[in-house]
């Protein structure tokens, strides 16, 4: 710009530029502002002005300076460049080209003016224009490194990436110590998926400009993608250090952390990209991904929100929040917000997978199936889908060869799928098939051998298989676990395997920490006194199950001048029993096919003052007590063990089961009934029709040893003492439950090397008349328990049959039943303390007929007349066990032990 000799007369004038030259650019306009006043009009002086107040920032005042300045002389191309800056950095981005233009129509070589139209012209989302303009900067000076770096930027968001790194490349060659262009060739190399160059690039930045987050950020991107996660991490935590203001690093942090399943650490990480960026959609919606994997659901819920409001057509963030919904039992609700993700976006396959899920989980399966047949056909190669439909189809359809051809091919889809293994498991062990169903497992396991809970599911399969091979290797794989926290076995399995009431409360604490945590705020005021105090059993076996067998008399026997009886039933068959049990209740609910959040909404609503849990961790819905579905909660008869939740307050067992010295291995307060703490049936009919050994495969003569349990329950330990039995006693064999040829063909082959025929061992097939199998039982002569998992229903279905059951008494609860009815019956001579006392007294009997006909005759004459088939005494026992513990909660008082 010329400056006029008037001008450089002017001691202000001189002043200004010395103070200019000397870097004191607000005294420097000062004086040209005080000049002004002498001097208006001038337009020199006005684009000095306005270029100091640009580089002080001040860019309204500056492009208002040079306006006035171009509109006096109009033909400084410098000022018309100047003003288009000061109009970039106000984001008006049309006025801004318009000056550039001037500027070049003016001066036609003017390369600075070319490459800030460019600029311009990108912003205007005109990138062809843009081009063009860099490329005419570049022809008239070859030289312009920062040309060819805002081409190569432009090159990359018009994602031609190869020809960017050219221009960037260029860069370099004229700038080598151009760090930026280092960075962003980079990102260009990593968006090529050329990781390992584009990581040459960054630490080539970053030995230029260590302190340059970006550098560091961009660094980090690099190393995630090359899945080297804790040296991404290391990179994002630098380039935060270095800028505390960098959200995106933050984010990443977080991002990084959660991939790697740290998540409580990932969430300081994105609540510090919330606080620094509160408009971070993403910082939010990850934020609720980490929650939901910490089970918090509600912060879950609460983060989507957000990130929805912020975003209102993020398909995402609804399908999400549908997982954290679903998460809260909340399933109508989850649906909904699937239906929102689909109309943003109608293909959207991981939706229609999730929201199979939820349908499934509200036991609507021909709608489930619809849903993950519609994910299929969007995306035919989505294994999960595939997964999930099969393990519906298995489970609750009981179309069993379908949902396997659906795990298989998810696992053809992608042969490293270890929830498909574990999911074509369920199905065989569904379809009673333990021995495929174990080998299943074992391939889950191969491919990731820390699946939550699946090495002891495969152990059940063994033993429900009778496949010992491995026993001790299974073992100690679980009880070593256990104490470290580690998701290993499901409590129910453990019952069967370990006598230590200590370790199955620690398996019990994992599992339901795991699974059924308690949810916040799961609390209930009192209710208004009732007339009759309400109670609601909750039970998934109200069928021909044991639970119902054993308890339905219970029901019937309820004094209706003090109780209101009601049943919330989530059982998926429907037969004679459910129809008997609809009867003895005052209110039968079906909840089959409401959300456990609904279901406990219905029993707040009808005010249940107890509810109890008769499935406990078997088949029982503990969702719906995790959230206080009644003020009381009772664990009660389908579980023999601690539930291990702080919501359950009570556990209804008697002295045998939990002796004084074990309640310290209860979560719960202990209910203590006088007799037995196992309901019973006094009218269970029995056949009158007599049997003979023949039409069982039983010989005609010698002593008949049987067990009725479950093949579980069965162990080498526990075998070998049944071999040496059947060693004491020549003649004898041993009558066993087993319908599964492979399981048989095991149980033979374990005999057999113990030096017992295989043909000792008879196989009983299940009857399908109640009536008719407690008769065959009176061909039996004596029952053998099991331990660590005695015979519970089994035990009481041969004492009133009549046969006696000789039972080992252990130290946990499942491991103590049998001696609890024994002594109910006034049979204590046939509780036994150890294995050698249990042989030796079985092998007694069995060879002396008259000391087993004395104790057949003991068993007759008890079988009526004592605590143990006498219903009517069990309910007013545990009718006094429920008045106590309500009148303690109506007083203010915590849950205490209960003897009655």
């Amino acid at each position: 710009m010329t400056i006029h000799l008037s001008l450089e007369n002017q001691p202000l004038f001189q002043q200004a530029m010395a103070l200019q030259q000397s870097g004191r650019l607000p005294e420097a306009a000062g004086c040209l502002r005080e000049l002004l006043h002498a001097l208006p009009g001038n337009s020199q002086l006005l684009a000095m002005l306005g270029l100091i107040l640009l580089k002080t920032g001040q860019f309204a005042d500056s492009a208002q300076y040079l306006q006035q300045s171009v509109a006096i002389e109009p033909l400084q191309p410098q000022t018309y460049l100047y003003l288009g800056i000061a109009l970039m950095r106000l984001q008006q981005f049309e006025a801004a080209l318009a000056s550039y233009e001037q500027a070049i129509a003016l001066k036609a070589d003017y390369a600075d003016a070319f490459c800030n139209k460019g600029n311009a012209l990108v912003e205007l989302k005109r990138f062809a224009d843009a081009l063009s303009s860099f490329n005419a900067a570049i022809a008239i000076k070859p030289d312009f490194v920062l040309a060819y770096f805002n081409r190569g930027n432009l090159l990359q968001e018009m994602k031609q990436f190869n020809q960017a790194i050219d221009s960037y490349q260029r860069t370099i060659a004229l700038k080598p110590d151009f760090a930026e262009a280092f960075c962003n060739i980079s990102n260009a190399l990593r968006k090529l998926q050329r990781l390992d160059e584009a990581l040459h690039y960054c630490d080539q930045a970053i030995a230029l400009r260590g302190n340059d987050a970006n550098h560091w950020f961009s660094r980090g991107n690099v190393l995630q993608d090359l899945q080297r996660f804790e040296e991404a991490l290391s990179s994002y935590r630098q380039a935060t250090q270095l800028k505390a203001d960098l959200a995106e690093a933050w984010l990443k942090c977080g991002d990084v952390l959660k991939h790697l399943k740290r998540f409580a650490e990932a969430l300081p990480s994105y609540d510090q990209a919330i606080a620094i960026q509160p408009g971070l959609a993403e910082a939010f919606a990850n934020k609720g991904i980490t929650l939901i994997e910490l089970r918090r659901f509600p912060e879950a819920l609460d983060c989507f929100a957000q990130a929805i409001a912020i975003n209102p057509s993020d398909a995402d963030a609804f399908c999400n929040r549908g997982l954290a919904l679903h998460g809260l039992n909340r399933f109508t609700e989850a649906l909904d917000s699937y239906q929102q993700a689909l109309s943003i976006k109608s293909d959207y396959v991981e939706v229609y997978n999730n929201r199979g899920n939820t349908l499934k989980a509200l036991n609507r399966p021909d709608e489930a199936l619809l849903s993950f047949d519609r994910a299929i056909a969007i995306k035919a190669d989505f294994s999960e889908a595939f997964c999930n439909r099969g393990v519906m189809l298995g489970e609750q359809l009981k179309r069993f060869e379908e949902g396997i051809a659906s795990c298989d091919r998810a696992i053809a889809i992608n042969p490293n799928f270890a929830e498909a293994y574990n999911n074509k498991a369920v199905i065989l062990e569904n379809a009673k098939l333990y021995r495929e169903a174990g080998q299943s497992y074992e391939q889950a396991l191969a491919i990731n051998p820390d699946l939550d809970f699946v090495p002891g599911q495969s152990f059940f399969c063994k033993l429900m298989s009778g496949d010992w091979r491995s026993f001790n290797q299974d073992l100690s794989n679980v009880v070593k676990k256990i104490p470290l926290g580690i998701k290993v076995v499901n409590p129910f399995t453990l019952l069967s395997i370990t006598d230590d009431p200590a370790l199955q409360r620690q398996a019990a604490d994992i599992w339901t920490t795991a699974k059924f945590p308690a949810f916040p705020a799961a609390f209930l005021l009192k209710y208004p006194r009732h007339d009759r105090i309400r109670i609601a059993y909750f039970s998934g076996d109200f069928c021909n199950h044991p639970v119902a067998l054993l308890s339905a008399r219970l029901y019937e026997m309820h004094d209706r001048q003090e109780f209101e009886i009601f049943g919330f039933s989530y059982c998926i068959e429907k037969d004679e029993m459910t129809t008997r049990l609809e009867a003895g209740f005052d209110h039968f609910i079906d909840i089959r096919r409401i959300s456990d959040f609904e279901a406990v909404e219905l029993a707040r609503s009808l005010e249940i003052d107890i509810a109890v849990d008769l499935g406990g961790h078997t088949t029982s819905r503990n969702g719906i007590f995790a959230m206080r579905a009644a003020p009381l909660q009772v664990n009660f008869l389908g579980y023999a063990g601690t539930l291990a939740a702080e919501y359950i307050d009570y556990q209804i067992a008697d002295r045998k089961v939990i002796p004084e010295n074990s309640r310290r291995h209860y979560s719960e307060k202990i209910a203590y009934l006088p007799d037995s703490f196992l309901v019973n049936d006094t009218g269970r009919p029995i056949s009158g029709k007599v049997f003979s050994r023949k039409e069982f495969d039983l010989p005609d003569d010698g002593f008949v040893f049987c067990c009725f349990n479950n093949t579980y329950k069965f162990n080498p330990p526990m075998f070998d003492a049944w071999m040496r039995i059947l060693h004491g006693v020549p003649d004898s064999v041993l009558w066993l439950s087993v319908d599964n040829a492979a399981t048989a063909g095991n149980l033979q082959q374990e005999a057999v090397q113990r030096g017992i025929s295989a043909d000792r061992l008879i196989f009983a097939k299940r009857l399908p008349v109640m009536e008719e199998h407690l008769a065959r039982l009176r061909i039996g002569g004596l029952f053998l328990d099991t331990l660590p998992y005695n015979a519970h229903t089994t035990a009481c279905d041969a004492l009133w049959a009549g046969l006696p059951v000789l039972t080992c008494m252990g130290e946990s609860f499942a491991g103590r039943v049998a001696a609890s009815l024994l002594s109910a019956i006034e049979l204590p001579e046939l509780i036994t303390v150890s294995l050698a006392e249990y042989e030796a007294l079985a092998i007694e009997l069995a060879s002396h007929p008259e000391k087993i006909a004395a104790i057949k005759t003991k068993l007759a004459e008890n079988r009526l007349t004592t605590a143990l088939f006498d219903t009517g005494r069990f309910t007013k026992n545990i009718e006094t066990a429920y008045r106590q513990m309500y009148q303690n909660h109506r007083a203010g008082l915590a849950p205490e032990h209960i003897f009655i």
